[in-house]
């Protein structure tokens, strides 16, 4: 999160918020009538619009976007590779010598 501000931080956490909560009000439109999902969704979207404002995000979408990467895990890092067979050939010769002189 290099060079991210803390009230960037809190607009993108702000927007997740607003995110999260418009896809449980809206997710059953049955369940949720689309005049409470409204009332539902008001307290976020205040918040997110006046945290965007002090952010200095209010239009930057490209920004915002970069900000809530910032919030996400990183995926991890791809396991390293297997070692490599060896072969006989690939064996030192000093060992070679080893295994045949057996006293």
């Amino acid at each position: 999160m290099t060079g991210t501000t803390s009230e960037e931080l809190l607009a993108a956490q702000a927007c997740l918020r607003l995110l999260h909560t418009a896809r449980a009000a809206l997710s059953d439109a049955a369940e949720v009538p689309p005049a409470a999902a409204a009332t539902l969704l008001a307290g976020p979207i205040a918040e997110a619009d006046a945290a965007l404002r002090r952010a200095g995000l209010t239009g930057n979408e490209a920004a915002l976007i970069d900000r809530i990467y910032d919030l996400s895990p990183h995926p991890p890092a791809a396991p390293p590779a297997p070692p490599a067979q060896r072969s006989p050939q690939a064996t030192p010769a000093r060992s070679r010598e080893r295994e045949g002189s057996q006293s």
